[in-house]
């Protein structure tokens, strides 16, 4: 189980740093496409790093209790 998060915590993290990235980017390109897009991606993040969050609570707890 631990190769599981090995890959997940990075993956989790990356998904996180993408999504912020693309929102700032729609927030200062402004347009149609920021005011269709930007709040829609900072909303994403916020879920984002709350499965970001659960993920390495997760981990912590696995390695933790030894299992």
């Amino acid at each position: 189980m631990d190769r599981i998060f090995d890959f997940l915590i990075p993956a989790a993290l990356l998904a996180v740093g993408t999504t912020l990235a693309v929102g700032i980017y729609a927030l200062f390109r402004g347009g149609d496409f920021g005011r269709s897009y930007s709040n829609k991606l900072m909303r994403l993040r916020v879920v984002m790093q709350a499965v970001a969050i659960a993920v390495l609570v997760a981990a912590l707890l696995w390695r933790e209790r030894g299992l």
